[in-house]
């Protein structure tokens, strides 16, 4: 155990208010928990008594709507579920309802960091006239309920600001960072045929400036609907330079300050509760990325469960998550101002100037709540890092990780490095549901190697090859009642076709995340990795997630790769890639070293047939390793229609890894 809850927190906490609620709404209620901590108790009744847990949640955060907003779950089906038929909201009505109070007590709603500059404070007072006028140019644009608006930004204020003005009007939001190629975000933001782009000129990343108008100009180009660019100035160059800059086309083009100027009052859309509030992409690496849409109800309730239930969010907090508008944890966060909290958007790396970036700048903002990856965590160990001993973290009181499976020694490390008050929420989740399955709670202990809990509403099981749940067994995670933020739909789906093939093809009515875990018996979860990428020896199955343990944590190893390739005649090979650190050779006593490694923390069954050195691990933009895709070159697939290398953070990596086969 890593972490316990303190009894005096506990007490005041949201969780327990809410568990209070629960109880007083529904005194009959059979299984309603009778002590407000008890969690365990509380989530088996939020799961058995979806509707009322959801009104109580509706209730609980006082959501305002226009109209009676009917019964909480109309039409219990997966998909196709029915939430508050009635209700007439608006995601963005929520966030300013603390406006005025944060404003007075000083807080800022966003603190705006970036490489090479100067920390930005944008009042909330300042948020909401900015969102106003931005709204009021994209409505005299044409820009009405339904419409879309899209941006090619990095992680910084003007790209919250742009979102909540779309939200507000009832548009459509999309996004991904400036990562990505011009061809890429074609392939994401074209399928929305969006009638107006906001883009930066350029971003930052470990400390050298990226010039973007090149690529904004391509991305104009492939979206031939547009009436209008809004241009963010981020180089240097001058606002009207910049814009002066772009290619003459078909569109308007405004500079940021042209499209925020005037005050203007902030009238939101009251939409159903369903309608589209974002769409956000699959990673896709394997073929045109899926467009996930969310509606404005099922965020809001969702993200204010998880995030002032579960995390404790709220006035007096600051929320840091280092992501990019590409990856649904940037929508994640921005629900921070759901909560009235203070959230931090940042256009870097999280190792510049040095690998403990993200700790200095979490110290000097005073930052609550930090989220990171597993890789960074391990990167950090490896460097040697002391994030408490080098930076003032008294603020600090919880540790985000997602993104791929935290290994307990990081955990361990997290909790000797960083302090044993911090509470180390790892979480898992997805695009998807734009949300986390699993987590922390503030009266969940913590323990090394597992996801705390099973969050609220969510009715998570492991199900073995028959359909049957199991405790302390690996099966496949799924999801057995609906949550109000699964997909409305997806995007160019008419019939609904692609979503039910994506979730529920394998066992009807149940959602199947694609995931390989085991619920213990006191609730907390372990994930294994992808079960599309499960290693399958002789009948056994095993996680990927297992091996990397044991190997990462190997001073000479960087990173890792496993794949278990079918071989013909019903063989099986299973390569372990490594990515040494500088200055490592794989020798035979390295690789034996290996070997010894996984076989001891793992066990022998684990133990890869050969180990090879590679030069990298491709990723997908979200840091997730490619398993499922470079074992299909293995097998000798063509890779130029087995993997999209735009989606692929080194596609140089693609054409090295396939000539890896068996025999090659």
């Amino acid at each position: 155990m890593l972490w316990e809850p303190d009894a005096e927190a506990v007490a005041g906490s949201a969780i327990v208010e809410f568990a209070d609620l629960v109880r007083q709404l529904n005194p009959d209620s059979p299984g309603v928990p009778t002590d407000a901590s008890d969690y365990d108790r509380l989530w088996q009744w939020s799961t058995e008594n979806l509707g009322a847990f959801w009104q109580a949640v509706w209730d609980y955060f006082d959501i305002a709507s226009d109209t009676d907003p009917g019964p909480a779950l109309a039409e219990d089906r997966m998909p196709g579920a029915s939430w508050f038929p009635g209700a007439r909201i608006n995601y963005v009505d929520q966030v300013f309802r603390h406006a005025e109070q944060q404003d007075a007590a000083g807080r800022p709603a966003i603190v705006d960091l970036a490489e090479g500059r100067e920390p930005r404070a944008v009042p909330w007072g300042e948020l909401r006239s900015r969102t106003a006028a931005l709204a009021h140019t994209l409505r005299g644009a044409g820009v009405g309920p339904g419409d879309r608006v899209v941006g090619y930004l990095p992680n910084i204020a003007e790209t919250v600001i742009a979102f909540l003005a779309t939200a507000s009007i009832g548009a459509v939001w999309g996004a991904c960072g400036q990562d990505y190629s011009a061809p890429a975000a074609v392939d994401r933001l074209g399928q929305l045929e969006p009638s107006v782009l906001i883009a930066a000129d350029g971003y930052d990343y470990g400390g050298k400036p990226r010039d973007q108008r090149a690529a904004v100009d391509e991305l104009r180009a492939g979206l031939p609907g547009l009436a209008l660019t809004v241009l963010v100035a981020r180089s240097g160059r001058g606002e009207d330079d910049a814009v002066g800059s772009l290619a003459a086309g078909g569109d308007r083009v405004l500079g940021w300050s042209a499209a925020t100027a005037g005050e203007h009052p902030l009238v939101t859309e009251r939409v159903a509760f369903d309608h589209p509030l974002w769409v956000v992409f699959s990673s896709g690496t394997t073929g045109l990325p899926k467009g996930i849409v969310h509606g404005h109800g099922g965020v809001l309730l969702e993200h204010l469960k998880a995030g002032v239930l579960h995390s404790g969010l709220g006035p007096g907090e600051t929320f840091f998550w280092f992501t990019s508008p590409s990856w649904m944890m940037w929508n994640f966060q921005v629900a921070g101002l759901l909560a009235g909290a203070t959230i931090v958007t940042y256009d870097g790396s999280p190792a510049h100037p040095g690998p403990d970036g993200l700790w200095r700048m979490a110290a000097e903002s005073a930052v609550t709540i930090l989220g990171t990856s597993p890789g960074y965590v391990l990167a950090c160990m490896k460097a040697g890092a002391h994030p408490a001993g080098d930076h003032d973290l008294t603020a600090l009181r919880m540790v985000g990780v997602t993104g791929a499976t935290l290994p307990a020694t990081s955990a361990e490390w997290l909790r000797d490095e960083v302090g044993e008050r911090v509470q180390i929420n790892s979480i898992s989740g997805g695009t998807d549901v734009v949300t986390a399955f699993v987590g922390a709670a503030p009266n969940v202990p913590v323990w090394a190697g597992e996801l705390s809990c099973r969050l609220l509403g969510v009715a998570l099981a492991a199900f073995d090859p028959a359909g049957e749940p199991v405790v302390g067994e690996v099966g496949e995670l799924v999801v057995t009642r609906p949550m109000p933020s699964m997909p409305v739909r997806f995007w160019n789906d008419p019939d609904g076709a692609r979503y039910r093939d994506a979730y529920f093809d394998t066992y009807p009515g149940v959602w199947r995340h694609g995931d390989w875990v085991t619920v213990t018996a006191r609730g907390s979860v372990e994930i294994h990795g992808r079960s599309d990428s499960t290693l399958n020896r002789n009948g056994i199955r095993m996680g990927s997630a297992d091996i990397y343990q044991a190997v990462e944590s190997i001073p000479e190893v960087a990173e890792a790769m496993v794949l278990g390739v079918e071989q013909p005649g019903g063989g099986y090979w299973m390569p372990l890639f490594v990515v040494l650190r500088e200055g490592a050779d794989l020798d035979d006593a390295l690789a034996d070293r290996i070997k010894a490694a996984v076989r001891d923390q793992a066990s022998p069954r684990h133990v890869p047939d050969e180990v090879i050195a590679a030069p990298a691990i491709p990723h997908t933009r979200t840091g997730k390793k490619l398993e499922v895709p470079i074992k299909r070159l293995l097998l000798g697939a063509d890779p130029a229609t087995t993997v999209d290398r735009t989606a692929v953070d080194d596609p140089g990596l693609i054409d090295w890894y396939a000539a890896h086969k068996r025999g090659v």
